[in-house]
């Protein structure tokens, strides 16, 4: 990855047998897997093993050159210390704006922009779930039908609301996500809550008045519309189904006058993240996914990156590209406190890395970061959001600060504001969202053959030789434009592959 790079990764499929010789004329003391790491040199015990000019690791014994380099054999450093970092050192060159790309969209009248036009049901507890449930199987069989504008309709099932210290003080991150994702922009302003009735998250601290940015037809702001399953008016399970059912109807009609129209790229609102990452996430896919996100960045649309775990041994690369010293020192104070969480926890980041994240090659969370990063791009960071905060209208590149699980991440970046996803995987994962859209990208070609009908970009033709990183961003720049645009829907979508929301929540259950 880098001319000062000690090691390298077999890129070829399958790896490569004991004696194969390169044209240098270095050969392989014993088998290597694909993506693993090779010596390119002898490593003397104590030596700094380097990858993309990092050190990931001290050589824990002698490694003569031509050995398979592996976890077992790496000591990981120390974590960079939160102290005397570089802030808001780097400034990225000026590049032209991009202009003139668009996508068909559904204005909102907060200012956001949906992808996708859907009636969300949230819910205040866990409790209601099934029932909830019920009533959506029964809104999409008989409902939808009428009003063919709808793309759909969701459930925002959660496992929060009851049982919990509500009055915490980490309590409110899993509280104003909800909320927060109940007003996700491809939900059209529409909000409706399913209740139980004793549950400690009453709908009207979820949703406060003045929470909900529409107005009623004499431009009043809207009620919160709740049904309530303890209402004594409820006779029997199908007396709340059909609750719901009404309720539901009303919003369907609001929302089946919505039509897109012609939009400017800048409204787009990408989350990005990775899982089941293994050696070539930094190789393929990310750089790939950073170059799109600096394309995004020069069409004026706000892109995400998140995964604390994930970016923590990168510190110094965030402090130096933000913006502005209060960026960094807001960059520094979320890290700092998912450290002190982690610690309350008696783990630090070292326990983010997975047997498959080995098997894929990555030796450890410190390599994984260096990969992880890298789908950020080269733009300054312009602003960070805490875990389940809004954008509120933040452009640019933007640090959304969430644990590195796939499933948190991805609903604390809905929870953010976004409207499109994109998820790179080189072990694979048929993850997706019901809210939006997830393009995914396979970071080597054996994944995406074997995987054709789940994963959306093959960035492994870098790897090969075939694409170049441009390329690929390019591709998948102008695959975004398509799927915000309704024109295509991505494998997750076609399949209805949708994962569970799961909410942050680092206060106490009682």
């Amino acid at each position: 990855m880098h001319e000062a790079d000690n090691v390298g990764i077999v890129a070829n499929d399958g790896g490569l047998p004991a004696g194969t010789v390169f044209p240098s004329g270095l050969t392989l003391r014993e088998k290597v897997p694909q993506g693993h790491k090779v010596a390119l040199v002898d490593l003397p015990a104590g030596t700094a093993v380097r990858r993309y000019d990092v050190t990931i690791g001290y050589a824990e014994k002698d490694i003569p050159a031509g050995s398979w380099v592996h976890e077992r054999l790496l000591r990981m450093p120390e974590a960079r210390s939160l102290e005397d970092l570089p802030i808001a050192t780097v400034r990225p060159r000026a590049v032209e704006p991009l202009a003139g790309y668009t996508f068909e969209g559904y204005r909102n009248a907060d200012g956001t922009v949906g992808t996708r036009n859907l009636l969300a049901i949230t819910q205040s507890v866990q409790c209601v779930a099934g029932v909830t449930r019920f009533a959506v199987d029964r809104i999409r069989a008989e409902l939808l039908p009428k009003y063919p504008n709808v793309d759909g309709v969701v459930a925002l099932e959660h496992s929060y609301g009851c049982g919990v210290a509500i009055d915490a003080p980490d309590a409110v991150i899993p509280i104003r996500t909800l909320r927060n994702i109940s007003l996700n922009p491809n939900f059209g302003g529409e909000v409706m809550v399913v209740s139980l009735g004793c549950e400690k998250l009453q709908p009207e601290r979820l949703m406060p008045p003045g929470t909900i940015p529409i107005a009623d037809q004499r431009g009043e702001p809207q009620g919160l519309d709740v049904v309530c399953l303890q209402d004594e008016g409820h006779v029997g399970f199908m007396s709340m189904v059909e609750s719901i059912m009404k309720q539901a109807e009303v919003h369907l009609q609001r929302l089946d006058r919505r039509r897109r129209e012609t939009v400017p790229a800048s409204e787009l609102v990408v989350g990005v993240q990775c899982g089941g990452s293994d050696a070539f996430s930094g190789v393929t896919a990310n750089p790939a996914v950073g170059f799109c996100a600096d394309l995004l960045v020069r069409a004026g649309a706000t892109i995400m990156f998140s995964e604390n775990t994930e970016v923590r041994d990168g510190v110094a690369q965030l402090t130096s590209r933000a913006a502005t010293p209060e960026v960094a020192q807001d960059i520094i104070r979320e890290l700092g406190w998912y450290d002190e969480y982690l610690k309350r926890g008696s783990v630090d980041r070292s326990a983010n890395t997975t047997p498959g994240n080995k098997k894929g090659g990555l030796s450890n969370i410190v390599e994984k970061a260096m990969g992880s990063i890298v789908k950020s791009g080269s733009s300054a960071i312009a602003g960070v959001v805490a875990p389940g905060e809004k954008l509120n209208g933040r452009k640019g590149l933007v640090y959304t600060a969430t644990p590195a699980s796939d499933f948190i991440c991805g609903t604390l970046q809905l929870a953010a504001g976004m409207n499109l996803h994109v998820f790179t995987t080189g072990r694979g994962t048929p993850y997706g969202l019901a809210e939006v859209p997830v393009i995914k990208v396979a970071t080597r070609s054996d994944l995406a053959r074997r995987w054709h009908d789940l994963m959306d970009v093959n960035a492994g033709t870098i790897a090969e030789g075939k694409a170049t990183i441009e390329e690929v961003g390019w591709e998948l720049f102008r695959l975004m434009l398509d799927v915000a645009s309704g024109r295509k829907k991505t494998w997750a979508e076609r399949w209805k592959l949708h994962n569970a929301l799961v909410l942050f929540n680092p206060a106490p259950v009682t």
